[in-house]
């Protein structure tokens, strides 16, 4: 067989995903927020696009003429109907400002800021500033402009003044560079010194440098010695509460009683100290650099229809006896500038630019669609939502219901891919708070009707059982799964176990203990 080279023509079919369709997908999976961050880079690179009024435009306009109508672009009858202005008369698939109730109270103004989480010792604000205004106006555009400092920058800014000694300074920077997130030093001073090649003097006496200052507690090396710092500060630091300092770990184990006979004081002396301690903040460093909590704008809004029989809104979704629409606050408009573009295109006397001119419109006409495409998917799959958790919206979380992606990508004729796109990075607010669509997807556990049951709802069981014990009568894990059982679900002890931990509740032991240490007053 002679082997040679030659020539051949072949035919395939391959599945390409255009740029179009990656950018399509990318939008899909974006909130409001970051769409508009989005758009206003392709804002930025496309001359043909602007950022379109909150309504239509003026119906009272004249129409222009059929040469500035005209483009050359087009091929499909849907494209030229975007490429002449005449998108309306196509049903697309974008929401209609002008259809949008801004007046309706969706109840999402006045969103407090999420609280500080407490940790350690600390019940309820412990040390910490709750942050949060009552007012319903944001931040003025000058208060977003710079972040906050981050606790290394706070102490550096600090240290400068508080010596001239050179050598000092610098291992009091050093030091600080050191810190982790919560003011600690990880590092012990011989590992210090050595890395140093200092006296341990020296970093002794830095280390004091940098205890100085704000806020108190930072550089500390232990629990014990943070809230000594702190103690000090308040002058509260005597030989009865080192010693309760030094015997934190009796603290913790709850032998409160042992602990009073070693600080030597009676009942209401010891429940003072620890009314004192529980003043100070184990994690001081958490202070500086977090900043306010930023408030979740949702995407989503769902309300209870005015009227059962009250047709669907043009702006949402139709589910009988919801309202489902986007919020309008984040929704972002885009307008395709047609009589610049025709501007442009008569000054256009050369090919390439004209070309140039022709691939910005196609461009433009691309996003426009594509927005519109994703606002009717997130509608759909939204909808859909409230239509499978409809007992949540009306009841509560004890009506949540098993779902899965798979469970609405049937019932909208979507792939699963597509579901989870959709549900990414976007929230659905209603009467009963702001939450993630994720949230909404739960897995089931056995109900001793036969049903499955949402494991969210089982959490929501279990929390409020202990939240209601009896301090003297603490629930055990085989208690809660009679009582579960009551309720109608049927659980093992071990899944009882594994979602009282996954919501944060402690053993029975423990809960005795806490409980026992909150009777101290």
């Amino acid at each position: 067989m002679a082997l040679g080279p030659r020539l051949d023509i072949r035919q395939s079919q391959s599945l390409v995903m255009t740029p179009q369709l990656q950018q399509a997908i990318k939008l899909l999976a974006l909130s409001n927020l970051e769409v508009e961050t989005f758009i206003g880079e392709a804002l930025d690179a496309n001359p043909l696009l602007e950022m379109g009024e909150a309504g239509p435009a003026l119906a009272g306009e004249d129409a222009p003429g059929e040469d500035l109508r005209r483009t050359h672009l087009e091929s499909s009858p849907v494209d030229q109907l975007v490429g002449e202005g005449r998108a309306a008369e196509d049903r697309p698939l974008d929401i209609d400002s002008s259809a949008l109730d801004l007046d309706r109270d969706t109840g999402d103004g006045a969103m407090a800021l999420a609280d500080l989480a407490s940790s350690g010792l600390r019940e309820g604000t412990i040390g910490a500033d709750s942050g949060g205004s009552g007012s319903g106006e944001g931040p003025d555009i000058d208060e977003r402009g710079a972040s906050a400092a981050s606790l290394a920058e706070h102490l550096h800014g600090q240290i400068g003044a508080t010596t001239s000694d050179a050598q000092l300074l610098f291992v009091g920077r050093w030091l600080i560079d050191q810190l982790d997130e919560t003011g600690y030093l990880r590092m012990t001073l011989p590992e210090v010194a050595e890395a140093l090649g200092l006296p341990l003097s020296r970093v002794e006496a830095a280390l004091a440098l940098v205890q100085t200052l704000d806020p108190t507690g930072v550089g500390a090396r232990t629990l014990g010695e943070c809230l000594a710092l702190q103690a000090r500060e308040a002058d509260r630091y005597d030989p009865l509460m080192a010693r309760l300092l030094d015997n934190l770990d009796l603290l913790g184990r709850g032998e409160l009683a042992r602990l009073r006979r070693l600080c030597g004081v009676d009942e209401e002396d010891f429940a003072d100290m620890l009314a004192e301690l529980r003043g100070y903040d184990p994690k001081p460093g958490l202070r500086i650099g977090s900043g306010p909590a930023e408030a979740i704008s949702p995407d989503i809004l769902v309300q209870p229809a005015r009227g059962e029989g009250d047709p669907a809104d043009d702006a949402g979704a139709e589910v009988p006896g919801w309202a489902i629409s986007l919020n309008p606050a984040t929704l972002p408009r885009v307008l395709v500038n047609r009589s610049y573009y025709v501007e442009m295109r008569r000054s256009c006397v050369d090919k390439t630019a004209r070309a140039w001119l022709g691939e910005r419109l196609a461009d433009a006409n691309w996003l426009v669609k594509a927005l519109d495409q994703r606002q009717k998917t997130i509608l759909k799959v939204a909808a859909e939502i409230v239509k499978q958790q409809e007992g949540f919206f009306r009841h509560g979380v004890s009506h949540l219901r098993p779902m899965t992606l798979r469970t609405v990508a049937e019932a909208v004729k979507m792939h699963e891919s597509t579901i989870s796109r959709v549900t990414s990075n976007k929230y659905l607010h209603c009467l009963r708070g702001t939450f993630e669509l994720k949230y909404f997807f739960t897995s089931g556990v056995a109900g001793t009707d036969g049903e499955g049951v949402s494991a969210e709802a089982v959490k929501a069981a279990i929390r409020q059982l202990i939240d209601g014990e009896d301090p003297k009568a603490i629930l055990s894990d085989d208690a809660l799964v009679d009582l579960l059982k009551a309720r109608g679900f049927d659980l093992a002890r071990r899944t009882v176990a594994k979602y009282r931990e996954a919501i944060g509740l402690g053993s029975s032991v423990q809960r005795r203990r806490q409980k026992a240490l909150a009777g101290v007053r």
